[in-house]
């Protein structure tokens, strides 16, 4: 295996979301951080565990967001919602963190439904594609096959690390790979990583000490998993 087919083979597509810097449109195509305007028509905020009103995390429009995710095939619009505490690694969805979906033909008002006192900051977010997001070399995901042709080049002196070859983008994302920051641990078989949202001062939002917040999907199921870590 060559170095070029080698390190096509250690990335994946996938786009950085950037937040603000532009003027936003407020229109139903638009995805948001700290925000979420769109509704079907009988939803409120979620409650959480202690009945209190969880905080709008994200709101994103998939058809905007390049490139495709094949596990949301059908989906127009995401909307995240969290606890003000962090839920627990792997808690299941449902009492202290949300992910609503809606499809092409789903009916979506507009709501201003603010929290009060969220310590979030709303920005719309723009898309930048990445041609290719690598696994972390200490973070799990890289192929045992594809770690042995990275560490017979490092011993034949062809590279120094594995960084070398590879790219990884530690911002809010859809697609690649998840950024960890401690040795890697993903759900159960058969999940598949879909996005993440980023430690960001802009947006007001530390996940405990510059963390990512990581959500995967199942795609026969459709059940989401959703795991943290920090420095």
């Amino acid at each position: 295996m060559d170095i070029d087919t080698l390190k096509q083979r250690l990335g994946r597509p996938a786009t950085r979301l950037v937040a603000g810097g532009f003027r936003p449109t407020e229109g139903v195509d638009e995805s948001w951080l700290g925000r979420v305007y769109l509704f079907a028509p009988d939803e409120d905020l979620p409650l959480d565990a202690a009945g209190q009103p969880m905080l709008p995390i994200a709101q994103f429009h998939l058809p905007s967001l390049i490139p495709p995710t094949p596990s949301l095939d059908g989906v127009r619009v995401l909307t995240l919602f969290m606890s003000r505490r962090f839920p627990e690694p792997f808690e299941p969805m449902g009492d202290n963190w949300l992910i609503r979906e809606y499809g092409e033909h789903d009916t979506l008002v507009r709501k201003a439904l603010p929290v009060p006192d969220s310590p979030l900051k709303a920005f719309p977010v723009k898309p930048h594609p990445v041609e290719r997001d690598c696994p972390l070399w200490d973070g799990g995901g890289v192929p045992l096959e594809l770690e042995r042709e990275v560490l017979a080049r490092m011993r034949a002196g062809e590279i120094e690390s594995y960084y070398d070859l590879t790219t990884h983008c530690y911002e809010h994302k859809f697609g690649g790979f998840p950024s960890f920051c401690q040795a890697g641990v993903e759900p159960q078989e058969g999940f598949e990583f879909v996005f993440q949202v980023s430690s960001d001062a802009k947006i007001n939002l530390n996940v405990v000490d510059s963390g990512s917040l990581l959500f995967w999907r199942h795609p026969q199921s459709g059940e989401w998993a959703f795991y943290y870590d920090f420095y």
